[in-house]
């Protein structure tokens, strides 16, 4: 069945991010007498999540959660530049605002995923957001889609997750829609059984309608 009803995560689906994200962690590890490299952290957060990278570092190195966290949150700030949007992100929202359908973004990032978005000129095309401003749990936890979906009594029917992780398809299902897994680089061991998983934006266009 084609979808109209899209829920959007935003860090490695809509806007490159992890540039950025990458270095803030590599950076607050070493701050804190750690080592981890580059690629090792990328895969941790392509593969599981921020979260569960901050979990495996302070456990082996035997440091406060909240001291990692902190530092990566100061850097990551530090570090932010404008993110660039992944190729046909543009089309494959403005395709669901043509057929009637709607764009909603829920993610764990604070309001600078707003900013990135309407400085993306991307924002114009969704109808609703979640951010962290909102203190609903992480995913997969369909929490923040239910508020979404039925907030705007979104037939579910028509509705789907888009990901770039297990968790964001995990969600999806918890909340009884679809999820489409955006598996841009085939870097992520699936076991979340997505309805569809592409390598490019743009075929999902033929999804949609």
């Amino acid at each position: 069945m084609l979808k109209r009803e899209l829920i959007w995560d935003f860090d490695g689906t809509l806007m490159d991010t992890y540039p950025e994200m990458v270095r803030a962690f590599v950076a607050a590890v070493t701050e804190l007498g750690g080592q981890v490299d580059n690629e090792t952290t990328y895969q941790l957060m392509r593969q599981q999540s921020v979260g569960v990278a901050e979990r495996q570092l302070a456990a082996k190195y035997g440091w406060g959660l909240h001291d990692l966290r902190a530092g990566y949150q100061r850097y990551e700030q530090q570090f932010q530049t404008q993110p660039a949007p992944f190729a046909d992100a543009q089309a494959v929202l403005a395709k669901v605002q043509a057929v009637g359908g709607r764009n909603y973004l829920m993610t764990h990032r604070n309001a600078a995923a707003l900013a990135y978005l309407e400085q993306a000129d991307l924002k114009q095309y969704f109808t609703d957001f979640v951010t962290a401003a909102q203190p609903f749990p992480r995913k997969p936890d369909p929490a923040a889609l239910n508020y979404l979906l039925d907030k705007h009594q979104a037939n579910r029917e028509v509705a789907v997750m888009v990901g770039d992780r297990n968790l964001d398809i995990d969600a999806g299902h918890n909340a009884g829609i679809a999820g489409w897994l955006f598996d841009y680089d085939e870097l992520v061991t699936v076991t979340s059984h997505p309805e569809a998983q592409v390598t490019k934006l743009a075929s999902l266009l033929p999804l949609i309608g």
